[in-house]
């Protein structure tokens, strides 16, 4: 009996990409709020003054210091590309620190700052190129007339507050291919975390081969937070967080 509950375990610790930290092969991916910092304004006439690019920061505490890093926007896909930090700190129920000039870069929303954290992993010439398109982008956008930008940008504010009132938020806990290790790691969460609400435990399968643990909706940060610390003290790692899907 004890044998099969090891192997059960073994199954659900393979299965599971948030349960724990692992050594992957393949690019860093995550999806999570992120922590917006104030940069200091520079003094006058300082030359950094003149180059916001030196303002704009990125630290990831799962990468290694100086990597290429993607941060982007889902709603708007607007994104940006830096070097990881060589240091930095930031709440653990969040993904990334990004100074605020970053946050205004890629346009997000301050108070729901969702993002998506991309390492890249490709050669100089890559990067390069990807630099190239994102400067001329900039320009397209600078040379772009007055009243166009300001009908989109009137039209984008009235379908973010429309968002806004119906955002819900979810934790995506694990992944699986078979729905009994689903069904066993929602029983063991109720099991072993005192006070969870069984009602905000979900199972969605999202195609045929892949099978979803979730916890929510919230409506809010502050009323997410208290379930993703408990996940976190419970033994989960770098857990997923979604706003309107499943």
């Amino acid at each position: 009996m004890k044998f099969k509950i090891i192997i059960l375990s073994l199954l659900l610790y393979s299965c599971s990409s948030n349960y724990t930290k692992l050594d992957r092969k393949e690019p860093y991916y995550s999806k999570g709020f992120a922590y917006i910092t104030e940069e200091k304004k520079p003094k006058k006439n300082s030359p950094k003054s003149a180059n916001n690019n030196s303002r704009q920061k990125v630290f990831n505490k799962f990468l290694r210091p100086n990597t290429l890093v993607k941060i982007i926007n889902p709603d708007t896909k607007d994104y940006i590309i830096l070097k990881n930090s060589i240091s930095g700190k930031y709440p653990d129920f969040y993904k990334v620190s990004i100074s605020s000039s970053v946050a205004n870069e890629i346009n997000l929303d301050k108070k729901l700052p969702l993002v998506e954290i991309l390492e890249i992993k490709k050669n100089k010439s890559f990067v390069a190129k990807k630099a190239k398109i994102f400067n001329e982008e900039k320009k397209i956008s600078t040379n772009a007339p007055v009243t166009s930008v300001k009908i989109s940008n009137i039209s984008k504010n009235k379908n973010l507050k429309k968002k806004k009132t119906e955002s819900k938020i979810y934790i995506r806990i694990a992944s699986f291919y078979s729905e009994d290790s689903a069904i066993y790691l929602k029983k063991r969460i109720l099991s072993k975390i005192s006070n969870y609400d069984k009602n905000k435990l979900k199972i969605v399968r999202k195609n045929n081969k892949k099978i979803n643990l979730f916890s929510g909706p919230y409506n809010s940060i502050s009323l997410v937070k208290n379930d993703y610390t408990k996940l976190v003290e419970f033994g989960f790692e770098d857990l997923d967080i979604t706003i309107n899907e499943k």
